[in-house]
């Protein structure tokens, strides 16, 4: 099952739990879609410096696409230069 899948980011924002469960998400899917509540920033620099912090710990098989406040994260099988 290659489905997307989909994770929110409220005001909480971006704790070890949540990088965890995308994380987790990865072990199915291939595509996460991260939206970013209105309530976490309406900043586009803030967005996508928390695609980057996700990006970052998840490690260099991943790439993102910002598009609104939504980030497409994939996963890729050979590392990324």
């Amino acid at each position: 099952m290659r489905l997307i899948t989909t994770v929110q980011i409220g005001k909480n924002g971006i704790s070890e739990s949540l990088l965890n469960t995308i994380e987790n998400n990865f072990k199915t899917h291939q595509n996460v879609k991260v939206v970013f509540l209105k309530n976490f920033s309406r900043d586009r620099k803030k967005i996508k410096e928390g695609a980057e912090e996700i990006v970052a710990h998840l490690g260099k098989n991943y790439s993102y696409r910002v598009l609104g406040f939504t980030v497409f994260i994939k996963k890729w099988r050979k590392a990324q230069r």
